[in-house]
């Protein structure tokens, strides 16, 4: 098994770095355990059938093969539950029964070698009764259309905020309406009213590392080293499964290749652990791209609006239906449809609204999170129309979107916490970003685009941190916040840098590991500064209270009278070392000050009991080109602005927010996943298509605003997440604005742009 690396104590604040591009770091597709097999899975190539008979026979009797796992083992599995689920316990271990897509796990090989288990599964036959599919949410809620699910076991304990309210008898596993204001009399009364209906792709994460897992099932425990975003959902849906006591029920969190979501919650792990169970040995099982892309994708959508403005053009009235395609089984599907609902109403006050979200089942690859739940989808289509109602009403995109909106500490919906950011202030910065630029110095013709977005991040206000100062002056911290590329180790080691004044070089953030670091409910939704860092800040805090009164009791006086200092406590008589201050406390060189953040809804003396715990949100702006005679759109330049209350690590932060703009180019311009027949057809690296370098805008200008004001460690609130937002709408807007063709369906293809470019010339020739 691969040793943790030493914890190396430099004054870079993100000690990854160099650890990454020498190759030492360690990553989960990295760990190698004594005794592993290797696991590979066999799945489902039809779309919707029973599974009338799996003959596993032939693939046991090869050498080295050890075991394989099909649905005829749940019903042996020592835990309580088989199936798994979000807010719905809908997926089980590994087909049982039947399978809902084309990719559903149908059985699991561990062997001594990875080409034995692929031979294996060659060896495998499965006969299937199929049963009609849908593809789309339209096709599933057609009249008629075949359940993908007979029954839906909805958790009274749900890990995710935002409940399933599923419609019994139908594929709808999410049906959820808010109303607020008098919307049918503000319509009819209204000056213009606009409806637009907009869709959106299923889009791949791309990590570059896929899925992967290694399990070692002992009887009594289980060891798990994981991708995964959460590990303490690992922990608990793997100790349910097998019947293991969280406290026996370890998850290793070690370096993981990218997230974006695709790994939040639970993927692969259950049925990786169940195949450990089922060999009695250590099972590693790392999938491939292709597999990954059979394991989670974004939901796609249907967003269509109505929105009502009155003679000046203020928007008085909107009504949101969000139409979203979850995939096999629910995931976060049911939450990601109701934020997305509530993102599409915008950063704009607007008095009455009515809200609509739907979440379907199909027989497609599950949808899971994906960077800002919903958020894309929502901002795409209201964004959009927003650009439509400006050009209607003859009024500028900017000055229309800075009439309409909301002022901070006003409401958007107004259940929610009131607008913590001045949004005006995010627009002209983006604005102004874009403008300072170099300017092109040919004259091709350009367009030019801006969009907005607010997402209410779904943050659980549940975590902890534990900090450790050592006798020589030394720190570590221990969270479970996972490392997946955003740079949260480097964040947490520069709050202790800050809360302690010790020096980078002394503080060392360990790898997480449910058996060490305290509880914390997983890596997503832009918590991990917020709640975690505020557990280190208030851990550090606790730290320091320690020191003063142990001060005070060798040395005298008040606790307030002293202070720590680098390796040292400073006050009346000068400075004493750490480990001088715990000699003589304890009567020997022994000891160290041991600091616990606790983070939860009565944190900020009840404030975070009040959802969303901050705003994260998003303004760009960008110039287009387009080459006439394919279609090609090439995003010249582009300015962003984001309010981030306080700038821990301002590189990372820049570059979180910079490759989520580029992030947002795929669903853009290209990425979209092709079904036909029920299969996926360019699931491949070849085929599936996402931003290269050349892709990537020639400038790029981002503005980090720093109100101060979050609710986070020194005012910081999260990020990584808003940059997303408007990059589709504002492509799609500059487009309209240089060329005059307005597209609703994303992505931006050169083909659908030149066609949609051909029937506006044809338009203008027979007017």
């Amino acid at each position: 098994m691969h040793a943790p690396l030493p914890l190396t104590l430099h004054e870079e604040p993100r000690a990854d770095y160099l650890q990454k591009v020498t190759g030492t770091a360690v990553y989960a597709s990295d760990v190698e355990v004594p005794g592993m097999l290797h696991g590979k899975i066999l799945r489902s190539t039809v779309p919707h059938a029973r599974i009338r008979r799996i003959d596993v026979s032939a693939a046991l009797a090869m050498p080295g093969v050890v075991a394989v796992l099909t649905g005829d083992d749940l019903k042996d599995l020592p835990g309580t539950e088989i199936r798994w689920g979000l807010s719905l316990r809908d997926r089980p271990v590994i087909a049982l029964d039947k399978v809902r897509y084309v990719g559903d796990p149908v059985a699991a090989v561990a062997a001594v070698d990875e080409g034995t288990a692929e031979e294996a599964l060659d060896a495998i036959t499965v006969d299937y009764d199929t049963l009609p599919y849908a593809t789309t949410a339209q096709e599933a809620m057609a009249e008629g259309a075949a359940l993908v699910h007979d029954d839906m076991d909805r958790l009274k304990d749900y890990y995710f905020r935002g409940e399933a309210a599923p419609v019994e008898g139908t594929n709808i596993f999410q049906q959820w309406q808010y109303a607020c204001g008098d919307v049918d009399q503000a319509f009819s009364s209204a000056a213009r009213v606009f409806e637009d209906t907009f869709t959106f792709p299923m889009v791949f994460h791309y990590a570059m590392e896929p899925h992967v897992c290694v399990a070692h099932w002992k009887p009594g425990s289980l060891e798990i080293w994981s991708g995964g975003q959460t590990p303490t959902a690992i922990q608990r849906v793997c100790s349910e499964i097998l019947g293991v006591p969280l406290a026996c029920v370890r998850v290793h969190s070690p370096y993981v290749g990218g997230g974006f979501g695709g790994k939040a919650s639970v993927k692969i792990d259950p049925l990786v652990a169940a195949l450990s169970w089922k060999a009695r040995a250590p099972v590693r099982v790392c999938l491939t791209i292709a597999e990954s892309m059979l394991t989670c994708r974004r939901l796609d959508a249907e967003i269509s609006l109505k929105t009502a403005v009155d003679g000046t053009g203020r928007i008085v009235a909107k009504s949101i239906r969000a139409v979203l395609n979850g995939g096999a089984y629910a995931d976060t599907g049911p939450a990601i449809a109701i934020k997305a609902a509530i993102r599409a109403i915008g950063p704009y006050h607007i008095p009455n609204l009515r809200l609509e979200a739907v979440g379907v089942y199909t027989n497609t690859v599950p949808g899971a999170a994906f960077r800002s739940i919903g958020g894309p989808q929502a901002v795409w289509a209201t964004e959009s129309q927003m650009d439509i109602m400006a050009s209607a009403l003859g009024r500028d995109p900017v000055e229309f979107r800075l009439a309409n909106m909301a002022d901070k500490g006003q409401t958007i919906k107004p259940d929610l916490r009131p607008l913590d950011v001045d949004m005006h202030n995010s627009l002209r910065k983006a604005v102004a970003a874009l403008e300072s630029l170099p300017e092109p110095t040919d004259a091709r013709r350009r367009g030019r685009g801006v969009a907005v977005g607010v997402s209410d991040p779904g943050i659980v206000p549940v975590g902890g941190a534990i900090v450790r100062l050592r006798a020589d002056g030394s720190i570590n911290v221990s969270a479970n916040t996972v490392e997946i590329g955003q740079g949260s180790r480097g964040v947490l080691r520069t709050i202790a840098h800050k809360a302690l004044g010790q020096p980078l070089r002394r503080i060392a953030v360990a790898e997480p590991d449910t058996l060490q670091a305290p509880y914390d409910w997983g890596t997503g939704a832009s918590r991990s500064t917020v709640i975690i860092g505020l557990a280190v800040q208030m851990a550090c805090e606790d730290i320091v209270r320690q020191v003063q009164e142990t001060a005070a009791q060798v040395l005298g006086g008040s606790p307030q009278a002293y202070q720590l200092g680098e390796g040292c406590v400073e006050g009346p008589g000068g400075p004493l070392s750490i480990l001088d201050l715990l000699r003589r406390f304890n009567g020997m060189a022994a000891g160290e000050f041991l600091g616990v953040g606790r983070v939860n809804s009565n944190t900020h003396n009840g404030d975070f009991k009040l959802a969303p715990l901050f705003w994260e949100t998003g303004a760009g702006a960008c110039e287009i080109e387009v080459d006439e005679g394919t279609g090609a759109i090439r995003v010249m330049r582009v300015g962003g602005a984001a309010d981030l209350g306080h700038v821990i690590n301002r590189k990372a932060a820049e570059g979180q927010d910079e490759g989520a703009m580029v992030m947002g180019l795929g669903h853009t311009l290209s990425e979209e996943y092709v079904y036909e027949d029920g299969q996926v057809v360019n699931g491949t690296l070849f085929d599936y298509k996402v931003p290269t370098m050349e892709d990537a805008p020639r400038h790029v200008a981002t503005t980090l605003i720093e109100s101060g004001d979050g609710p986070g460690p020194f005012g910081a609130r999260g990020g990584g997440e808003g940059a997303i937002l408007p990059v589709a709408p504002a492509v799609a807007n500059a487009l309209f604005q240089g060329w005059g063709v307005r597209i609703k369906e994303l992505p931006l293809t050169p083909e659908r742009v030149w066609r949609a470019l051909q029937a506006a010339k044809a338009e203008t020739n027979n007017q």
